[in-house]
């Protein structure tokens, strides 16, 4: 029961960043009576401005903690300098590469389009994950699988905007960019599975961290920002709160999978798309219409299903 609950509030975590991100981009109205956000405009550049600070605060945390999480850490990663485990290192930074992609990715789907919405359209991944494994790993799936996959595809669809009053090139693109942050994050977990075969996942999590964090940075020297009106302290709060929610929801999620197991804790974790959208809705009053809610609840049902179905689930360690 204790570990159900730590999972449970794991993906509070994870929830709450999410709507944190969806603020930024957008003034929302904060439980009925405080106005705030839209402190930087929706677009590619500004999501990699918000993944920088985030980053930011997340690199020295994970940096500070790692040593206590796992006493190796530091020799474990000096070991990859070494030429026997060159290829180790190039899986780990390509991993890091696939996280910076799939999150930035993400944060376009959030500014564009309802958080909920955005977080079911990515939480589609384990489609592309099971297609993927079919074909680098030979992991053919199930018949389970199969209807599963169908009806996260039924459900995905039933989940998007759809009307002419909310079909417009920016609801297209945010949809786009949801399922293109789930397809990067597939081939994310399958990556990652293979290379946590040679290295433990404190040192592999901190190569993501890092990969991401310079990704950034290099980024914004390419895709330039003007930041002379934005409100910095604002947004310095904002990615602050982001990356704590983040990095306690990773060490909660480290700790449910301790106490009751990958798989038990992946069937909990299909709930993110609900519970995001539960709590977007109770605290900036996001509203969705009876089709996209059903949508929702049928793709967290058809999650579980495809969860119960797997007999290991490493990738939620890591998932946004």
């Amino acid at each position: 029961m204790i570990g159900v609950a730590i999972v449970l509030l794991a993906s509070f975590f994870f929830c709450f960043q999410n709507v944190i991100v969806r603020i930024l981009f957008t003034e929302q109205t904060i439980l009925g009576i405080w106005q705030t956000g839209g402190f930087v405009p929706p677009s590619l550049n500004h999501s990699l401005l918000l993944l920088l600070l985030r980053m930011v605060w997340v690199m020295p945390l994970m940096t500070v903690i790692a040593q206590r999480l796992y006493p190796q850490t530091w020799s474990e990663i000096r070991l990859l300098g070494q030429k026997n485990y060159r290829g180790i290192l190039r899986s780990a930074l390509g991993c890091g590469f696939l996280m910076f992609l799939y999150l930035v990715l993400l944060y376009i789907s959030i500014s564009l389009i309802p958080t909920g919405i955005a977080i079911t359209l990515f939480f589609t991944y384990p489609v592309f994950t099971a297609l993927i494994a079919w074909g680098i790993l030979g992991e053919k799936p199930s018949a389970l699988r199969w209807l599963v996959i169908g009806l996260i595809l039924v459900g995905s669809v039933l989940s998007t905007p759809y009307s002419t009053d909310t079909l417009t090139l920016q609801t297209a693109i945010g949809v786009i960019m949801g399922i293109a942050s789930g397809l990067s994050y597939a081939f994310y977990t399958v990556f990652a599975q293979q290379t946590l075969r040679h290295l433990h996942p404190v040192p592999f999590t901190w190569i993501s961290f890092g990969s991401t964090l310079i990704l950034s940075v290099f980024s914004l020297l390419i895709w330039q920002i003007k930041a002379a009106n934005f409100f910095w302290s604002a947004l310095i709060i904002g990615s602050l709160l982001s990356a704590l929610f983040t990095f306690v929801g990773h060490l909660l999620t480290n700790w449910g999978i301790q106490l009751i197991g990958a798989s038990r804790t992946a069937i909990i974790g299909a709930t993110n798309p609900a519970l995001t959208t539960l709590l977007a809705g109770v605290t900036i009053h996001e509203v969705l219409n009876g089709v996209q809610i059903f949508g929702i609840i049928l793709v967290t049902f058809s999650l579980a299903l495809l969860n119960s179905d797997r007999g290991r689930s490493p990738s939620l360690k890591d998932s946004p």
